[in-house]
């Protein structure tokens, strides 16, 4: 099926608003970060597909049609909450350093930085990722999933009008390698919005491991799913990321690629009164929205009134200490004695609480002692474009939310590959005894992470957004909206938002700024001037500010309704049926 023949597939009947704007279904519903990958959704949705069919094909589209945000060779965490059996499980859709990386090579052999290019990539989890959610709880085959993207690499699509601001603003960034050059700046001038974007190397990698599942077929779905999975982490695709790594200088190796594995766990969970909100684990950041849910528990929220100057001090004021946390603490459990009970406990969260001040703002909170319970941890001193997302719930009440990510502007597409094979390392320190500190086979602390929440028993709400370290921020502030203000979806996402940058940033060199506080302009002045007052170093977005985050998500009502909002911050979409 045609691109064209998609979009004229789903029409009004699918996509229904009311004058407020807010999409509606009662049988399926989707929200992602990109039109068309929303669009590949309800395709294998009205094909008769379950949400995690349809969540893989939404995420692959995404590597596709938002390269500019996702590599489909990039990073994707995913939740997955499974109707029939009440079970929840994530995805740890971030892979390791390479073997030879070390502290001590950076700082040896580049100048104390992880430099822009081969050198700060780690091994692409996505795919792994991908065929394990399809494989274990999907219904169709690889090919069937990857039928959207492989539509949209080889016969093209239009660029949307952000991608296209995006590329455009980051052309410099393009230039400095020559595959990347071809692919977003052609006869040197960048992509324009509307422009057919045509990926036929991207295509081709995608038809390798289609062709590889083929091959297995007479093996049964599972199998042949492995196998598409092998072609890509085992095979000529594996060959040609490494082979591109000998030629540049980088760390992976085919050993990197063929020892990889994707973990499968249940999630990390806290109460938000008769709420119950999931996130995965301590190897990204998912667990600080848990902890900001603990912190703001006993408040009256609602009384303080929606965006009130109290209120947003309020918000502000548990963001900081939940984020002081993550700096001290997150990072790959697998190589670092996280104290996770201690972090989530109702417990450390009243302790932590009592450092909230109603007449003075924290500049720079330090983090607490989740094992002895104090508030504060005596001595310690803590040494972009980002990311898409899509959520989907099935006719079945099964749900799929995942965050997938990797830019395309800070290392070089991959010859014979056709994109950015995941430069996460970005995301890692250079400090010794730092919890994200670089390390051989170690994963760096990730930013992408979708949640799920429940309510009683019953799923409630997959949601997610791209924005770095704002992801927690908004996704706190639209659940909220949802559950304390009663506001509708798209409203609640729509809603002005803040976000703090007090504490460092989570991409390399991590640079951090004590105190500000960025407001949009939709903020009233009043408001503004006395959160200043407070202390809060005040700065602007835009009205509608991309930065503030591309919140996504799809409400189940206690009848089984279906409601999602889309941010029209980053240009989403949702159908419903």
């Amino acid at each position: 099926m045609t691109i064209d023949a998609v979009q004229s597939r789903i029409g009004p009947k699918d996509f229904s608003p009311d004058r407020s704007g807010q999409v509606m279904g009662r049988r399926w519903m989707v929200a992602a970060g990109h039109p068309l990958a929303a669009q590949a959704a309800a395709r294998i949705l009205e094909a008769g597909g379950n949400a995690v069919d349809a969540g893989v094909a939404a995420g692959m589209c995404l590597g596709v049609v938002h390269t500019d945000m996702v590599s489909f060779a990039g990073v994707a965490p995913i939740i997955v909450h499974l109707a029939k059996s009440r079970e929840t499980h994530t995805v740890s859709g971030v892979g390791p350093w390479p073997k030879r990386a070390s502290i001590e090579f950076f700082k040896t052999r580049c100048g104390g930085q992880i430099p822009f290019g081969v050198l700060r990539t780690v091994v692409p989890a996505a795919p792994d990722a991908w065929c394990t959610a399809l494989a274990r709880w999907g219904t169709l085959s690889f090919a069937e999933a990857a039928a959207p993207a492989l539509e949209c690499a080889a016969e093209g699509f239009p660029i949307s009008v952000f991608s296209a601001a995006l590329i455009r603003e980051n052309a410099e960034s393009y230039r400095r390698w020559p595959t990347s050059t071809a692919l977003y700046l052609p006869g040197g001038r960048p992509r324009a919005a509307g422009e057919r974007f045509v990926q036929p190397e991207l295509a081709r990698t995608i038809e390798i491991m289609i062709a590889a599942e083929q091959r297995a077929a007479g093996r049964g779905r599972a199998h042949g799913i492995r196998a598409a999975r092998d072609a890509f982490y085992k095979g000529e695709i594996a060959e040609a990321i490494c082979a591109y790594h000998r030629q540049e200088g980088g760390l992976l190796t085919r050993e990197d690629l063929a020892e990889f594995g994707v973990e499968v766990a249940p999630p990390a969970r806290a109460t938000f009164r008769d709420l119950e909100v999931a996130a995965c684990g301590f190897w990204c950041q998912g667990p600080a929205l848990l902890q900001m849910l603990n912190l703001l528990e006993p408040y009256d929220l609602g009384a303080l009134g929606h965006n009130s100057p109290r209120y947003l001090h309020l918000l502000t004021e548990a963001m900081k200490l939940a984020f002081a946390d993550r700096e001290a603490y997150y990072g790959d459990p697998n190589q670092v004695k996280v104290p996770a009970d201690g972090l989530l406990s109702k417990a450390y969260a009243e302790a932590r609480r009592r450092l909230i001040r109603d007449d003075r703002a924290w500049i720079d909170p330090a983090p607490g002692d989740p094992l002895g319970l104090a508030a504060v941890k005596n001595g310690f001193a803590p040494p972009a474009l980002d990311t898409s997302y899509v959520a989907v719930v099935d006719r079945e009440g099964n749900a799929f939310s995942a965050t997938p990510s990797d830019a395309s502007n800070d290392s070089p597409v991959v010859p014979g590959v056709g994109c950015v094979v995941s430069p996460r390392g970005s995301q890692s320190w250079l400090e010794p005894g730092h919890a994200s500190a670089v390390a051989s086979g170690k994963r760096p602390r990730l930013t992408p992470a979708p949640a799920m929440a429940f309510k009683d028993g019953r799923l409630f709400m997959p949601f997610g957004t791209p924005g770095g370290d704002v992801q927690q921020q908004a996704m706190l502030q639209v659940l909220l909206n949802i559950a304390v203000f009663g506001m509708l979806p798209q409203p609640a996402v729509e809603a002005p938002r803040v976000a703090t940058r007090s504490f460092p940033d989570s991409f390399w060199p991590h640079k951090a700024f004590p105190g500000r506080m960025n407001l949009e302009a939709r903020i009233p002045s009043a408001v503004a001037d006395d959160l200043a007052r407070l202390g809060h170093r005040i700065e602007r977005y835009a009205e509608w500010d991309w930065r503030a985050g591309g919140v996504c998500g799809i409400v189940v009502g206690p009848d089984g309704a279906l409601m999602a909002g889309a941010d029209p911050r980053r240009g989403a979409h949702a159908i419903g049926w």
